[in-house]
Order: structure tokens, then C-alpha cells, then sequence
């Protein structure tokens, strides 16, 4: 494959809504109102698009169209900038993959358009729970020419997934509670539609010899919903593995990075992504290492494949452009010291200050979206 040069991509950024307890306030659809004058499922606002998610404590900020790292970056965050003062810096926006405090009698569902997805997603799967109102994502969206490059990506994504999802992890605690996983998004996420498991098919997509498997794949799950009478979800983006095809956009949709805290973050995962692309390292492909690999990605961080990702940032580095290795170290600071979710835990296991120390650690992550400054464990970089 001839590694393109990718010059724009879009980018989507999940963020709870917070009181100033660190409590999940499930009112997108007031804050929407407030900065719109009537409730939308999505408005312009400040430059971007500020959207909805499934989940009511839950908003997303999307760049107006696709771009540059640095112009999303930018535009992003004047986008933020102006939502923080629409809302006179009443709430506390915050990334990481889930809330760490949220019960699910905390928040609840969109209930206003788009209620007859909505309502046969909850006949099928049930979707009060934490795989559904618990989950934050950074989407990436990597446009591709033609379909041999569609099939040439997306083999070298599904590769790259472990790896991605081993430095992003950021979701460690559910409902206040610190468990064996550093993503536990993901082991939710991949749960969430357990009644017809092709849906996300484990986050591991199939390997690819051609595009029209892939349009076979979702053929398969067209069927299964039919069964069920749930035709209305028989659309491309019911397909749910960790990166899946968006013909009606001729893009790759990843949806295995857990958010992170800041902007800037976000746009280095990127900038990895795409170098990592661009480069000819060798990769596994076999399906069985992989959703090993996954697996320990998922329960350890970056700590069960550190010498790994190393030799991935070395690869990245050498094929990044000028804009892209401006991003790297972010990625390098995560690689030597840890995922974010394996910073919180170490922090947490030091302090032994239960709810207390996890909203201190809440605060921090709000202040570094405010200020789109990276995490660090030193005082002086965290408010």
C-alpha cells in the first residue's frame, strides 16, 4: 500500500457535565437550550458544533468541518472557550473514558428527537446501564481514496488497536470503585449489545481482504436485527467494533480511544495514529493474538506492553510530519510513565483518600480541559 498523506481528519470529543461536587448534572439538553435558545439534538455554536450524546450528563464538541490537527485544536477550543462563558463557568466539563463516580440513577437518556432508536436499543439490549449512560470516546475519522486504500487502512488500524487502546486507557474506576481494568469502557462497551454479539464482535473487527466483506459483515447484522423487528437500527453505524467503515463519508470511524483530558491530547493521539499509518512496521494481524493482546491492553495499560509501544513511538517519530511530531511527546510521557488511567490508580493507591482523593483528581482533569493543558502528577501543571 502506498501510505497516503492525510492531510484532514475530524475528530469528536465526549465530556460529562459536572457540578462543582464533581457530581454528573444530566442536563444537555438544558445547556443546549441555554446557548441556543431551543433544544436541539445538535447546534452551531462558537464555531463548532456542540451535539448531544445518548447519555444526559454527557455533551460532544465537533470541529465545523475537517482539518489540520492545529486548526482542530484551535478551533476546538475556542469552540469550549465560548461554552464555558455562555454557561458562566457554572459546570465542570470533563474527559476521561467514563465518569468514576457516576451511579446509573445519576443520569438517564436523551428524551427528546431520535426516540425511536433509542427505544429499540432499550428493547434489545437495555440500555440503562453503564454501557450505554457510562462511556466517553475520542472518535477519529481518517478519510480514505478508494477501496483499496479503504481495506489497506482499516487491516492497519485493526492492528493497531491494542496499542491505541493500551495509552488511552482512562477509565480505571466504576462508581467510585477502582477494579482490575485500567479501560473500563471498553469491557462495557463490548457487553453493551450482548444479545446479538456480530454487533461489536469482541471491539476486533475482521480482517479485511476486501470492502465488499466488510459490506457483508453488516449484511449479517442487518439480518439479525430484522429478526428482532428492529429494522430502524439497520444503518452503517450500528456496527460497533473498535473501527468501522463510513461509506456515507468515505472515512474510518476508530471508537476504541478511551477521551483523554484536554484538547491537545486528544490531537497527539491523533498525530500517533496517523504516523503509525504512514510507517512500514510490521504488525500482528492474527485474530487470535490480537484479542489477546486487547485484553491485556485493556486490563494493564500501558504497562503489559511498554518495550512494544516504544518501538511504535520510534516508528511514529520517524514518519511524522513537522505538525504531527509536535504532538509526540505527549504520547512518549505516556508511554514512559503510564496511561492516564495508570497514573490515577498509582495516585489513588498513595493517598488511600477514597471519594475525596478520586474528586481531587476529577478537579485536576476538569482544570486541564479548561486551560487544554496535558495531565501531570506535578501541582504546579494541575491547578
Amino acid at each position: 500500500m502506498k501510505r497516503a498523506m492525510i492531510k484532514a481528519i475530524g475528530t469528536e470529543h465526549e465530556y460529562s457535565i459536572n457540578d462543582r461536587n464533581c457530581r454528573p448534572l444530566a442536563i444537555s439538553d438544558k445547556i443546549i437550550e441555554q446557548i441556543h435558545g431551543t433544544v436541539e439534538h445538535e447546534v452551531s455554536f462558537g464555531g463548532i458544533l456542540v451535539s448531544k450524546e445518548l447519555q444526559k450528563h454527557a455533551i460532544e464538541l465537533i470541529p465545523q468541518r475537517p482539518g489540520s490537527l492545529s486548526y482542530l485544536e484551535d478551533n476546538l477550543y475556542r469552540g469550549l472557550t465560548e461554552l464555558y462563558r455562555a454557561t458562566n463557568y457554572e459546570y465542570g466539563f470533563m474527559g476521561l473514558g467514563m465518569h468514576p463516580l457516576l451511579k446509573l440513577d445519576e443520569t438517564t437518556y436523551w428524551d427528546h428527537d431520535e426516540q425511536e432508536y433509542y427505544q429499540v436499543y432499550d428493547r434489545l439490549f437495555n440500555i440503562k446501564q453503564h454501557g450505554w449512560l457510562n462511556i466517553q470516546a475520542l472518535q477519529v475519522n481518517i478519510p480514505y481514496q478508494g477501496k483499496d486504500e479503504l481495506v489497506a487502512m482499516f487491516n492497519r488500524i485493526r492492528s493497531l488497536l491494542p496499542y491505541l487502546v493500551a495509552v488511552s486507557a482512562s477509565s480505571p474506576l466504576v462508581e467510585g470503585k477502582l477494579t482490575s481494568f485500567m479501560d473500563n469502557r471498553l469491557v462495557y462497551y463490548r457487553d453493551n449489545q450482548a444479545a446479538i454479539p456480530d454487533i461489536c464482535h469482541g471491539i476486533l473487527p475482521e480482517k479485511l481482504n476486501s470492502s465488499d466483506d466488510y459490506v457483508r459483515i453488516n449484511r449479517q447484522i442487518y439480518s439479525q436485527l430484522k429478526k428482532c423487528k428492529a429494522q430502524i437500527l439497520c444503518r452503517e453505524w450500528v456496527n460497533s467494533r473498535g473501527v468501522i467503515v463510513r461509506f456515507t463519508r468515505s472515512c474510518l470511524e476508530i471508537k476504541a480511544i478511551d477521551e483523554q483530558e484536554c484538547l491537545h491530547s486528544d490531537m497527539a493521539f491523533s498525530a500517533f495514529l496517523l504516523a503509525l499509518l504512514r510507517s512500514d512496521l510490521a504488525l500482528e494481524d492474527d485474530e487470535s493474538s490480537l484479542l489477546a493482546m486487547l485484553e491485556e491492553a485493556m486490563h494493564r495499560g500501558v504497562s503489559g506492553m511498554r518495550p512494544e509501544l516504544e518501538r511504535l513511538l520510534a516508528a511514529a517519530e520517524k514518519n511524522a510530519t513537522a505538525e504531527e511530531r509536535r504532538y509526540l511527546p505527549v504520547i512518549a510521557d505516556r508511554i514512559e510513565k503510564g496511561s492516564l488511567a495508570e497514573v490515577m490508580v498509582q495516585k489513588l493507591k498513595e493517598t488511600d483518600a477514597g471519594d475525596e482523593g478520586i474528586k481531587a483528581i476529577m478537579r485536576q482533569m476538569q482544570w486541564c480541559l479548561k486551560e487544554n493543558r496535558p495531565y501531570s502528577a506535578e501541582p504546579e501543571r494541575c491547578g
